[in-house]
């Protein structure tokens, strides 16, 4: 006869709901800071789609980095864009202020910390945090393409 009360074992769809979520947010988030830039083409969506079917193959390897996706998809869409387009996304804090100057050019923004949660799009040259992940543009800082 069948037990009707429910199974006891741990169901292993958290997991991969967690896993889903976390790639689905890294997504959003990307794509967010790309349109603050007026850069999500089509073309440049379809670099935003390779870099999460990458770090889904990277995460399911380690579950525990989880937590790092968001990070990793805008640096490898940061990556994906210098090769074929240019910097991404320009700092928006030495252009303000001119201090890119006329022989270094603009420059692009990192991403700090490289492998850890909570990332932030960050001036190297300045070391100031210009916005977190998925929030450029929510301080007028947009972001765009510049030259390679």
């Amino acid at each position: 006869m069948d037990d009707p009360r429910p199974d006891s074992r741990p169901d292993p769809r958290p997991d991969v709901d967690a896993l889903e979520q976390a790639l689905h947010a890294a997504r959003a988030l990307v794509l967010a800071d790309l349109a603050a830039g007026d850069v999500a083409r089509a073309e440049v969506v379809s670099l935003v789609e390779d870099a999460v079917s990458h770090r889904r193959w990277w995460v399911e390897q380690w579950p525990q980095g989880v937590a790092y996706v968001a990070g990793l998809v805008a640096q490898d869409v940061q990556d994906a864009l210098l090769e074929r387009y240019g910097r991404w996304p320009l700092c928006p804090v030495c252009a303000e202020s001119g201090s890119d100057g006329p022989h270094q050019g603009p420059h692009a923004l990192e991403v700090e910390p490289e492998l850890g949660p909570d990332p932030h799009w960050v001036c190297g040259k300045a070391g100031v945090v210009v916005a977190a992940v998925g929030a450029l543009g929510s301080r007028g800082d947009q972001g765009g393409l510049g030259a390679s």
